[in-house]
């Protein structure tokens, strides 16, 4: 195939070839770059040839086709004729095609000739219908227009009547409330307000105004509703008939104005809501409400923001304090007065004290009557609706405003007070001093603002609710109440720091306490007025019983020595934590008593650190008391050492105490003397010493009633140990001149009372509930197992007598019968055998005293 690529190529050309045969050049097809033959093909290596060679070539070729078409032809013959056959029907359906699609093209051109006339035609109409409604419209409109001009022509001229005239300068000239021409005032301002609405109407159709999107219908909507888009952008100024009313119209606009705007100033003056409410009702038909109700709240924030950077002000207070002097006085001071014109020396900071305090109090003055202001006039919108569609006022006048006009005011006072307040302390430091040590004072000008609001508007400033707008203007204020808090934690912290000024060497003392404690009283006091305030002082004094708590701690003594028991005197340490003591009671005490002088919700503040202060004061006596227990016990349990079973001696003199009963009232004397009068705080310190009592007769009767063994002689040293036990706790318990008695313990009192009688009474009359009245039913049983071979609880255990004590005192009755019950058991079943009569008799007395007291029980 390689002979036939030249004419097989793509951009292969016959008459090129034959132009390059005849002209013996060589043939090159014209091909793109990127279509290149391969090399060594024919074409490639085509040389120069004859012409005669040329066609004999192409000769040879076409044979050589032919033969290979009829080849194919041959080989593919019943194929071909097949197709062939076929191609007779294909031709005829090809014709009814061609037909069918020739009758749809003519029925095309019918139907396109049927519609675009008649198109055309409604077009050519339609146009001339719009402009047949534009050119009516103009018409109606102007109809409407010279109808209202002339209506508004009256109106004006009803206006002008004398006798609304004459009504209206005497309302102007008495200012009341009670008019002596009510009626013609109401009339007037019906008039004013029939005429804003034909001027607005007559606006509308002189300019066109874009359709309403407020749902609100003007007369002439509801006449022409088929009024369309294009129609109302037409002005009707080039008509003559329209433009001869054009200035009247303004001039009238221009009246009506400024009578509805001193009627809404009048009537914001006087806070007359009727006069007030005829007003915006002309501007809602002027249609200039929103805007109205916007500059209003605008030149209301203004005034206020004007007069809160009036009142601070230095320069205008020292022109004020300086207009006061006298001449000859400025003449004097005029060389100083050059060099500092603001700030106040020591001779007239009284003078710009007051004139400070004076310009605040016209400041709240002026705040409390523009707000007043404000809140008639949202009131009066919020009654006030559209006759038509019945929408509030205050919504129509929403549309120009963010919030309401309230919150509006509100945002912008608490925002212009807290720039100049702050501006103001940053330029001046007497006004930072001034209104940041008198704070009190400045917050009840604020109270006095919230009380003469309160009658107009919904804010409240009570102790149990405060509206969000009194805390938004209160929180302007932030930089001198900081200023006074700081000042209230600085005095209460060197009150703490003087209390503990001596270290442990000199601890604080009671008076430290007082004044630490009155310090405190003051500051809720100055603040008690206002319910924030009096929040914030409260976390100060928190804070600073806190900082109280820590210096306590670091001054606590803890070694042995706080605790011992040596004698004669006591430690340095115990005096030390002795004046600890009754320092942080007496501050615990009267801060405490001042839960009855605040509400709760200021004492919960401090109380978690009231709380503390208590604890960390029964963490210094509990120690003690415990020390004086433990010592008390000891001494007490020296009496096993006593043999009381050996025989009465006449020649020993007899009737003397024994020696621990000796140590242990001189060790009551020690204790009363030199340890709780060092912890004297009161009233509690008499609850330790009646608990002291009480641990000291408990821990004696139980001692004395498992005695073992027990004689006569015993016996007697033992009611002679008892009389002297009550002299010394009589002597004990009395306290700071108070008389005290032992009769007040009760039953343990009783119990002591009666031990005497039951060392002497017969064995029967043990188990009588009757003889042994006033003794707990354990001291019984201790005493018949005393007197019987029985062994006590704490030798069947092996215990020491002060661990069994102990043991008692830590478990309940019930658990100490149930211990003698089975010390019974356990011993009947050992002696089972040996068993004497005289020890079952004290076994049968034995169970049945824990018969008759678990009956009793």
């Amino acid at each position: 195939m390689s002979d036939y690529a030249v004419f097989s190529h793509p951009n292969f050309d016959a008459d090129d070839y034959a132009t390059a045969v005849l002209a013996g050049e060589t043939y090159q097809p014209a091909a793109p770059a990127t279509q290149l033959l391969p090399k060594g093909s024919k074409l490639d290596t085509l040389d120069k040839e004859d012409i005669s060679v040329a066609i004999s070539k192409l000769t040879f070729g076409a044979e050589d086709v032919s033969k290979q078409i009829k080849s194919l032809v041959t080989e593919h013959h019943e194929d071909l004729l097949a197709q062939a056959a076929t191609a007779g029907p294909l031709s005829g359906l090809l014709g009814s095609a061609r037909t069918g699609i020739s009758d749809l093209e003519m029925s095309l051109d019918k139907l396109r000739s049927k519609i675009r006339v008649p198109y055309q035609s409604l077009n050519s109409n339609v146009g001339r219908l719009h402009k047949l409604q534009e050119t009516s419209d103009l018409l109606r409109r102007t109809s409407r227009f010279v109808i209202l001009a002339r209506r508004l022509q009256g109106q004006m001229a009803e206006m002008d009547s004398p006798n609304i005239e004459s009504s209206s300068s005497q309302d102007q000239q008495v200012k009341s409330p009670t008019s002596a021409h009510p009626d013609l005032e109401d009339e007037k301002e019906r008039a004013i307000a029939r005429a804003a609405l034909s001027i607005a109407e007559l606006v509308a159709l002189l300019d066109g105004p874009p359709a309403p999107s407020n749902g609100r219908s003007t007369p002439q909507d509801s006449l022409h509703p088929t009024i369309t888009p294009s129609s109302s952008t037409l002005s009707l100024r080039s008509i003559t008939a329209v433009s001869f009313h054009v200035e009247f119209i303004e001039e009238s606009r221009t009246r009506v104005t400024n009578e509805m705007q001193s009627m809404v100033f009048l009537g914001l003056a006087n806070l007359d809501q009727s006069l007030l409410a005829s007003s915006l009702q002309t501007a809602y038909n002027l249609r200039v409400l929103p805007e109205l109700v916007q500059s209003l709240i605008v030149d209301i924030s203004h005034a206020v923001e004007d007069g809160i950077k009036s009142a601070f002000d230095l320069s205008k207070i020292s022109k004020d304090v300086l207009g006061r002097e006298t001449p000859t006085h400025q003449q004097t001071n005029s060389i100083y007065k050059s060099r500092v014109r603001t700030e106040p020396t020591n001779m007239n900071a009284p003078q710009y004290t007051a004139a400070l305090w004076s310009r605040l109090e016209y400041m709240i003055s002026e705040m409390a009557d523009c707000c007043v202001k404000v809140y008639t006039l949202e009131k009066v919108l919020k009654i006030k609706k559209d006759t038509v569609t019945q929408t509030p006022f205050l919504d129509e006048a929403m549309k120009a405003l963010e919030n309401k006009p309230s919150t509006t005011f509100w945002t912008s006072l608490g925002r212009a007070l807290e720039k100049h307040a702050r501006d103001a302390a940053k330029a001046s430091t007497f006004l930072q001093q001034t209104l940041g040590s008198g704070y009190p004072k400045l917050l009840r000008l604020f109270h006095d603002f919230f009380g003469k609001i309160a009658v107009h508007t919904d804010t409240v400033y009570m102790q149990t609710h405060q509206s969000p707008e009194t805390i938004l203007v209160l929180r302007a204020l932030s930089n001198f109440e900081s200023g006074f808090l700081a000042r209230s934690v600085n005095k209460l912290n060197e009150s703490i720091a003087q209390s503990f000024a001596g270290g442990t060497r000199t601890p604080p003392s009671f008076n430290d306490a007082v004044n630490l404690t009155r310090n405190i009283a003051n500051e809720l006091d100055s603040a008690r007025f206002d319910p924030l305030l009096i929040r914030s002082v409260a976390k100060n004094v928190s804070s600073a019983l806190e900082n109280l708590l820590g210096r306590a701690e670091s001054n606590v003594v803890r070694d042995r020595s706080a605790v011992t028991l040596l004698g004669p005197t006591a430690t340095a340490a115990q005096i030390t934590n002795g004046a600890l003591t009754v320092f942080m009671y007496q501050v615990y005490s009267r801060i405490e008593a001042l839960s009855n002088e605040h509400p709760e919700s200021v004492y919960v503040l401090i109380k978690p650190n009231v709380t503390a202060i208590y604890t960390f004061y029964e963490k210094l006596v509990d120690p003690v008391l415990v020390a004086i227990r433990r010592e008390l016990g000891a001494t007490i349990a020296k009496l096993h050492r006593i043999d009381f079973a050996r025989p009465f001696d006449p020649l020993s003199g007899g009737g003397g105490s024994s020696f621990y009963m000796k140590d242990l009232v001189d060790k009551l004397s020690y204790v009363k003397a030199e340890i709780l009068s060092k912890f004297n705080v009161g009233e509690p310190t008499q609850g330790w010493i009646l608990s002291i009592v009480q641990y000291v007769i408990r821990t004696f009767v139980l001692h004395i009633s498992i005695a073992k063994p027990l004689g006569e002689s015993g016996k007697l040293q033992l009611t002679s140990d008892m009389t002297e036990l009550e002299f010394a706790l009589s002597a004990f318990i009395a306290q700071s001149g108070r008389g005290g008695s032992l009769d007040g313990l009760g039953d343990d009192y009783r119990a002591l009372r009666a031990m005497r009688p039951l060392l002497f009474l017969e064995n029967a009359q043990l188990a009588s509930p009757k003889h042994t009245s006033g003794l707990p039913p354990l001291i019984v049983l201790h005493h018949i197992l005393v007197r019987s071979p029985v062994q006590l609880p704490h030798e069947v255990h092996g215990w020491q007598e002060a661990e069994y004590v102990r043991w008692v005192s830590e478990h309940t009755e019930g658990e100490a019968w149930s211990l003698v019950e089975s010390g019974l058991s356990r011993w009947e079943q050992i002696n089972q055998e040996n068993e004497s009569e005289e020890a079952l008799e004290y076994v049968r007395l034995a169970r049945k005293v824990l018969e008759n007291s678990q009956a009793a029980s």
